[in-house]
């Protein structure tokens, strides 16, 4: 009891840490900042890389070229080599109306560059000399008024790069359980108020909706300058950070993704794939993220009940006064997913999971797999070419 008294002491000390002093990070109320109506209204280029996704597209697409845009506006799907005719589905969705659009083709891929990353870099290059760049994954709806909304407050800001964390789906049971946490996680990992401080370190951006200006991207180097990134949304934003650029992250109000995760076993990919390459594929740093996550989210539960179960109600009040801290910070992500206040206790059997798909995505790392994404296994920073 004594050892668990400390941990548990100190488990609640970080989490006191960590609602006071990490940006806040459990707070939603980062939304789109001031917007203003531009004199005249910028060019923009819609891309939107799209690999065997013809499942969602009917649903994404559309809504994209419905978007009634004041200035000159045009949609480029951008068809990386799918198998399930992706490319000819957007071409018909693309006659019954709305926003302009091309589909093409990449290259084959290179070696060292990620899939989605090579089609983006093609999509930008069709794009010309436009003044925005919005880069949407394909299973991204846009509400009415979303691409007005993003220049609007590119342009008041001054920004250079606008990025939205798309509103993700939660109607089966483990996609309640699991996507709230993935956002809350990612939001203490990048604070959205360090991030979007200019000079600070803390950089991010959510790939599936990022607008950003020409030339600030190519200030930045280009696409070509993360051409080999798997989190390449992360990386996009360092680099025009890093270059003097100003970004802003935020959530989304206009702004959904609509790809289903109807199984656990789907959901466990999409965290595991790059859950390692988050980690910089350092084994200290994948020893430190477990050790973390079991100080912060395992010991205080595991201290309320042993502390109740022995008698010890000082570790007892310890690891609930812990656990109490850390749903609060919950509830703000739970009511923005319209998810019940009660789910929030159920942090700590969330953090289990990721804990396990983070072991899981070095696993597949140390055997060679990679980040494995639609039929691609990308390899070991230090190795060429992707399979």
């Amino acid at each position: 009891m004594t050892v668990l008294l400390w941990v548990s002491v100190l488990s609640l000390v970080v989490w006191l840490w960590l609602a006071l002093g990490q940006g806040f990070f459990w707070r939603t109320d980062q939304r789109l900042p001031e917007r203003r109506v531009p004199e005249r209204w910028p060019t923009v280029a819609v891309v939107v890389p799209a690999r065997d996704e013809a499942e969602v597209l009917p649903v994404s697409l559309p809504s994209v070229l419905a978007q009634e845009y004041p200035g000159e506006a045009r949609v480029i799907v951008v068809d990386d080599h799918s198998s399930d005719g992706t490319g000819e589905l957007a071409r018909r969705l693309g006659a019954t109306g709305g926003l302009p659009l091309t589909v093409a083709t990449p290259p084959p891929l290179p070696a060292g560059w990620t899939g989605k990353l090579w089609a983006l870099r093609h999509g930008v290059e069709l794009a010309g000399g436009v003044d925005w760049l919005l880069l949407t994954d394909a299973d991204i709806a846009h509400r009415p008024g979303s691409l007005v909304a993003l220049v609007e407050a590119g342009g008041a800001g001054g920004l250079d790069l606008v990025s939205q964390m798309a509103r993700l789906r939660v109607e089966t049971r483990w996609e309640r359980l699991v996507v709230p946490a993935f956002v809350y996680f990612f939001a203490q990992l990048y604070p959205f108020r360090w991030s979007n401080r200019p000079g600070a370190r803390t950089a991010a951006a959510a790939g599936g909706c990022s607008l950003v200006r020409r030339t600030a991207l190519e200030r930045a180097g280009g696409v070509a300058a993360i051409r080999g990134a798997v989190i390449d949304d992360v990386s996009l934003a360092r680099a025009v950070k890093r270059d003097g650029g100003r970004t802003w992250l935020g959530l989304a109000d206009l702004v959904d993704s609509v790809r289903p995760y109807p199984r656990f076993g789907q959901l466990w990919r999409m965290v595991s794939r790059s859950a390692y390459a988050q980690l910089r594929h350092s084994v200290l740093l994948l020893a430190g993220t477990v050790l973390g996550l079991v100080l912060v989210y395992l010991v205080p539960p595991v201290a309320l009940v042993a502390g109740a179960a022995a008698g010890s109600w000082v570790v007892a009040v310890a690891g609930g006064a812990a656990w109490a801290v850390m749903a609060g910070t919950y509830l703000p992500m739970l009511r923005y997913y319209r998810q019940p206040a009660a789910a929030a206790v159920l942090l700590p059997f969330t953090a289990l999971l990721y804990l396990l798909m983070t072991v899981d995505s070095a696993v597949q790392h140390w055997r060679g797999r990679g980040a494995a994404w639609k039929g691609r296994t990308y390899p070991r920073p230090q190795e060429k070419g992707a399979s």
